[in-house]
């Protein structure tokens, strides 16, 4: 009986552990997700809550943006840096 009552209560704990797990979803790294930044990149204006929540999820993907030729002059500008602070996310350092 000793046993069966360990048994459900190891079961017990590796269910709330497993609850407790946040799954990682990848992230589709597409530039067009970031459109919502784009008044605030180019006109210094105020990031919405919109862009802020984009950038935050696109920040893994950022790096490569920087290193496409096509991308860099809005991801490296002064701008960009502005929203970065104003969303609170840290600029990358690739």
């Amino acid at each position: 009986m000793n046993t069966k009552i360990a048994s459900l209560a190891i079961l017990a704990l590796a269910m709330l552990a497993l609850a407790q797990v946040e799954v990682a979803t990848a992230v589709t790294c597409n530039p067009l997700q970031l459109s919502p930044c784009a008044a605030a990149i180019t006109s210094g204006g105020k990031p919405s809550t919109a862009c802020c929540a984009k950038l935050k999820e696109q920040r893994p993907c950022l790096c490569q943006y920087m290193r496409n030729p096509n991308l860099q002059k809005f991801i490296k500008s002064p701008g960009a840096k502005k929203v970065s602070s104003a969303c609170n996310i840290p600029y990358p350092k690739c």
